[in-house]
């Protein structure tokens, strides 16, 4: 089993590349499974979820090699519509494989998704999106049947909440779907905006991504290309708090400033200077750091709930009291209680948590519960005093991409054993 060990304390300053979007990057390896031709995935992250999904991929037929962080797909004969369920178990967003399946094939047989547990992620909207496109859907003994005998075609879709996960399904069905389908209360994520503007490159017609309201028209045929993958604005998050921490200056390289209006205005908030100029973003971390009185975690544009720990974890030593209230999952504190025993005053009452900033963290040992409750950790161990031991970061390889190395660059002890 593989641990960091941090020696908190040091400063950081330097430059960071930031990495692709794990969520950008995952649906988009499910919409090369809709093109014949060669996909080229280019700023792909090297992910331990990049790999499950090639995995998935290859599974049902397609080529798929990883060389650097570039992905090769060729999807020309996919021959199996069925996921093993241990692979549909390594990840959380391997359900929307049920989309371009259905897309490409117009059946699929899939288990239920895994990966982090933070409360019920329930695929409901999935579902009843998907029989509103024609498709029949029958579950034995936690087995999903999905088939559209007739073939898929074009609905008016109304999402009761703007999931993520059931927007992109909705895409990655209907591009392939005769007639036009009409999705209202979608999700507005940038990661949204990513997939769409892939499928359009690859010869999809869709109006209206990044809104409330999207359109598209499908069609009979789409052809591989190649595409960057978009910066990751949780990441770049991520490295904004470890440098909170330590008091510290960074320059993101290759960054998207414009996706990350809620998290950026949250650190300005906590004193931070951030400045932006095309795809670089530098900060410096506020002396001390001010407390964010309330905060709440809402769908795109709002702040995000991945940010939520992380953000905390910064918070842990402002000087002040913080309110922040998660209204996405109802089990996204469990990192509270290893930031506890790094010395932070937290007290959780429901949806809501109450940071109290203490004058120094102190190391611990202490395992990532999740993979942005692991981040939080890492943010808090960098800024703490003495050494912590950080166990289970599986968690952590699933969204970021060498982390160690990263921070390793701009003045980080840190090592992997």
């Amino acid at each position: 089993m593989q641990r960091f060990i941090i020696q908190g304390g040091r400063r950081l300053e330097g430059d960071i590349t930031v990495q692709g979007a794990k969520n950008s990057a995952l649906p988009i390896l499910a919409a090369a499974l809709l093109c014949e031709g060669e996909t080229v995935l280019t700023n792909c992250p090297k992910l331990s979820d990049v790999y499950a999904a090639c995995r998935i991929l290859t599974s049902i037929g397609c080529k798929c090699v990883m060389r650097d962080r570039t992905v090769t797909i060729n999807a020309d004969v996919p021959s199996r519509a069925v996921i093993p369920e241990r692979l549909m178990q390594e990840m959380r967003s391997s359900i929307i494989f049920m989309g371009a399946l259905l897309g490409r094939l117009g059946m699929c047989t899939l288990g239920f998704p895994g990966g982090c547990e933070l409360g019920p992620r329930p695929i409901d909207l999935h579902l009843q999106a998907m029989r509103r496109m024609g498709v029949r859907i029958t579950e034995e003994n936690g087995i999903l049947h999905c088939a559209a005998p007739r073939g898929l075609h074009g609905a008016r879709i109304h999402l009761q909440f703007p999931s993520v996960g059931a927007t992109e399904n909705i895409l990655l069905a209907a591009v392939r779907a005769e007639g036009e389908t009409i999705v209202t209360n979608a999700a507005r994520e940038p990661e949204i905006t990513d997939l769409a503007q892939f499928l359009v490159k690859c010869g999809a017609r869709i109006e209206g991504a990044g809104s409330g309201t999207i359109r598209i028209l499908g069609t009979d045929k789409l052809t591989g290309c190649e595409y960057a993958v978009m910066p990751d604005r949780i990441v770049t998050a991520t490295w904004l708090a470890c440098a909170a921490s330590t008091g510290g200056e960074l320059r993101l390289l290759r960054t998207d400033s414009g996706s990350m209006t809620g998290i950026l205005d949250a650190f300005e908030e906590m004193g931070c200077r951030c400045s932006q100029s095309e795809d670089t973003l530098c900060f410096a971390a506020g002396r001390p750091l001010k407390p964010l009185r309330y905060i709440k975690t809402m769908p795109y544009p709002g702040f995000p709930t991945d940010a939520q720990a992380i953000v905390m974890a910064s918070l842990c030593k402002a000087a002040g009291t913080s309110v922040m209230e998660e209204t996405i999952f109802e089990n996204r504190f469990r990192h509270v209680e290893a930031l506890v025993r790094m010395g932070a005053d937290i007290r959780v009452a429901g949806r809501a948590a109450v940071i109290r900033g203490v004058h120094a963290m102190h190391g611990a040992q202490v395992s990532a519960t999740d993979l942005r409750g692991g981040a939080a950790m890492l943010a808090a161990a960098l800024g703490a005093e003495g050494e912590t031991v950080l166990t289970e970061i599986s968690h952590i390889d699933r969204g970021y991409d060498s982390p160690e190395l990263v921070l390793q660059a701009v003045g980080a002890k840190i090592e992997r054993r």
